[in-house]
């Protein structure tokens, strides 16, 4: 499905009033698992500043251990750091990343602003290597401004 046809589907989860905060959160992820062939595990990691940690929130996909990651660790702990988005072709090639599973190919990883605040990401792996387009990180950030009209 293409990224256009997704943006309102996103919108309209975001909107609705009926769910938690956490069910949007869930169904904006099982929609883009479901969507985009190459995302294979979707989720968002949030921030806490004071102990310098981001934990799993709500995710689709094979469980993980990873449900607390230290700011600068792995791809996800370095985007907290760095504040910038982070596409990894090839996951094996990456000296500072945490495996989740060895299926995993490649990743990205888009940061979750709120009133310029790193508070949080998009973190999506893949069983196929290179996958991310410029178009990805684009309709990402999208993902992400829905998102952040709920904090």
């Amino acid at each position: 499905m293409a990224y256009e046809e997704l943006k309102p589907k996103v919108s309209k989860i975001i909107s609705n009033s009926l769910i938690s905060r956490d069910e949007k959160l869930l169904k904006i992820c099982q929609l883009l698992q479901e969507s985009i062939d190459y995302y294979n595990w979707v989720g968002f990691y949030f921030a806490n500043p004071e102990t310098k940690t981001l934990h799993l929130g709500p995710y689709t996909g094979t469980p993980t251990d990873h449900a607390v990651i230290p700011f600068g660790k792995g791809i996800c702990g370095q985007v907290a750091v760095s504040n910038a988005n982070f596409v990894v072709p090839d996951v094996a090639a990456q000296d500072n990343y945490i495996a989740c599973s060895l299926t995993v190919k490649s990743e990205i990883v888009v940061p979750l602003f709120v009133n310029g605040e790193n508070i949080g990401q998009i973190d999506i792996d893949s069983h196929v290597l290179n996958p991310f387009s410029e178009a990805d990180e684009r309709f990402l950030k999208f993902v992400n401004a829905e998102v952040a009209k709920l904090f």
